[in-house]
């Protein structure tokens, strides 16, 4: 297996410009390796950032060191480290070197400041550089403790930092040059490249030559190629980023106080996890504990065509109607797998060869066209088990309200939008449901349980509006096949809606517990909510 110090100096010497990005822990490292970089900067700017302290040699070098092993372990990538001055004489340094080889860090830049360093960037900085000698003292002492010959020693040349010009730039680089560094990274805090490239002309292909174009960020990428720069670094945007998302975050969460607006604008919870590496240990849990996590399963009700749509769905099903170049139908399955749910089923029926994405599995109605949805649902329970999300295919919601379904105890739980009277008094077809309570803003974990549901109940009667999602518990799933098992012998069992099978379960004693929304979601009925959904 080739090391990653192997792996960073084959970047170094590959004769083309070659890319690092900076990272400052396991997290913000793995994203830069998935992002597809080759390597990483460590940058001790972003890593005492991160610890919320000064770039000034306030975080000691042990605590980088751990720093880096959770970078490390998190990533397969080589990681050259942004060592300041190597925190010390000639004898710190060679005690950072063994420390970093034992942990499998590929690289070491050191700058030839005095320790304490003061950040290249800051404005008003004091910036004195190191003896020359002293510095080649402490390339030297690098080069002689390091185990694995691909180990890497970069020599950062700060003198256009410190204004001394090209001729104290040149003198540095070859004295650290024949003191045995593996490459010369050239800094310079100019808004143009004219000091970086006036280096390198000068000083031709001695060593592979790095340059950090924080300052000068607007010179096009072709001018370091045509230069023959050998590696440009991304010294401290993930961070910038990073801060910048997370002042957006708290500022919203402080202003709005509801994640409601926000969950769809950052990541799911699952992408942490997936970063974090559950799947691995999801993985071991199965091979080595006795009890494995309960297994969800999603069944969505997609076998009608939607006549409604008239021309729209003359050749295609309601659930492909696109919403922002995306079938609403493959919209809802994106919701679940989202939330961690990647069993899902759907029941098709009219056009069932259209629906066709990948990883799920079918069912086909194919007396759709004599039939409602109960059927449907007959269909897509009777084999199988577990905890299960039933849906409409022609829905779209907030992933807030899956997840929350699937938390709420209870053999059957429906999600029921308390804003009802908009859908009465247009007179639109809809689930309306009355409850044992009415919604109650101020009362958090309210129990409620369902009492009735039909299109035509009185209006004094109606808590608020089913908007076509349950869940099932595994008890709830063999309860509801046993009860459609029952039905489905009755001569109008084709005919049946959702309304009359809760009432019968309603009938036999079994509870239907209401988990009140207040909108997020969408019924795509018509044309008017087709074109809503594209703005949902």
């Amino acid at each position: 297996m080739t090391s990653r110090a192997t792996k960073f100096r084959e970047l170094l010497n590959s004769g083309k410009l070659e890319f690092l990005c900076e990272a400052h822990n396991g997290i913000s490292a793995k994203i830069v390796e998935e992002a597809g970089f080759k390597g990483i900067w460590a940058s001790s700017l972003t890593i005492s950032a991160a610890m919320g302290v000064r770039d000034n040699n306030e975080a000691s070098w042990t605590q980088i060191l751990e720093v880096l092993e959770f970078m490390n372990d998190a990533t397969t990538i080589p990681i050259l480290l942004d060592a300041d001055t190597g925190y010390g004489n000639f004898n710190n340094v060679r005690r950072l070197v063994k420390k970093l080889e034992q942990r499998n860090i590929a690289a070491v830049c050191i700058e030839d400041k005095r320790f304490p360093k003061t950040n290249s960037l800051l404005a008003g900085g004091r910036q004195e550089l190191a003896d020359i000698d002293e510095f080649c003292g402490k390339i030297k002492a690098a080069k002689d403790t390091q185990t694995n010959p691909d180990f890497s020693v970069i020599a950062r040349v700060e003198a256009f930092i410190a204004g001394l010009g090209l001729d104290e730039a040149l003198k540095r680089a070859g004295a650290y040059h024949r003191a045995g560094a593996d490459g010369i990274l050239i800094h310079s805090k100019s808004k143009k490249p004219d000091e970086v490239l006036a280096f390198k002309k000068e000083w031709g292909d001695r060593s592979p030559v790095i340059i950090v174009p924080t300052a000068y960020y607007t010179t096009p990428v072709e001018v370091f190629e045509e230069a023959g720069f050998g590696i440009v670094i991304w010294a401290n945007m993930i961070l910038r980023g990073a801060v910048k998302a997370m002042k957006e975050a708290s500022s919203h969460l402080a202003r709005e106080k509801s994640l409601l607006t926000l969950e769809d604008h950052i990541v799911p919870i699952t992408e942490i996890f997936r970063l974090q590496g559950s799947d691995e240990l999801k993985f071991a849990e199965e091979r080595y504990l006795p009890v494995a996590g309960e297994h969800v399963r999603a069944v969505i009700l997609a076998a009608s065509r939607g006549k409604e749509f008239g021309s729209l769905t003359a050749q295609k099903p309601k659930a492909l109607l696109e919403v922002a170049g995306r079938p609403i139908l493959y919209k809802q399955i994106d919701t679940l797998r989202e939330i961690g749910v990647k069993d899902v089923t759907v029941v098709r029926g009219f056009q069932k060869e259209m629906i066709n994405a990948p990883r799920i599995r079918y069912i086909d109605n194919d007396e759709y066209e004599s039939t409602q949805e109960v059927v449907s649902l007959w269909k897509g329970v009777q084999n199988t088990s577990g905890k299960t999300i039933i849906a409409y295919g022609d829905i779209l919601y907030k992933k807030y309200i899956p997840t929350t379904l699937l938390e709420t105890d209870g053999d059957f739980v429906i999600a029921v939008d308390s804003d009802w009277k908009s859908s009465y008094e247009k007179g639109r077809y809809a689930d309306f449901v009355s409850c044992s309570e009415p919604y109650q803003k101020k009362v958090f974990d309210q129990k409620v349980w369902l009492k009735d549901m039909g299109t035509t109940l009185a209006r004094d009667s109606i808590c608020g509006e089913w908007i076509g999602l349950l869940s099932v518990s595994a008890g709830g799933l063999e309860t509801l096949q046993n009860v459609l098992g029952d039905l489905s012998k009755k001569d109008d069992f084709g005919k049946m809606r959702m309304a009359e099978l809760f009432r019968e379960l309603i009938k036999r004693g079994h509870e239907m517990k209401v988990l009140y929304i207040l909108g997020h979601w969408l019924d795509v009925d018509d044309i008017m909510d087709l074109s809503e959904a594209s703005v949902f």
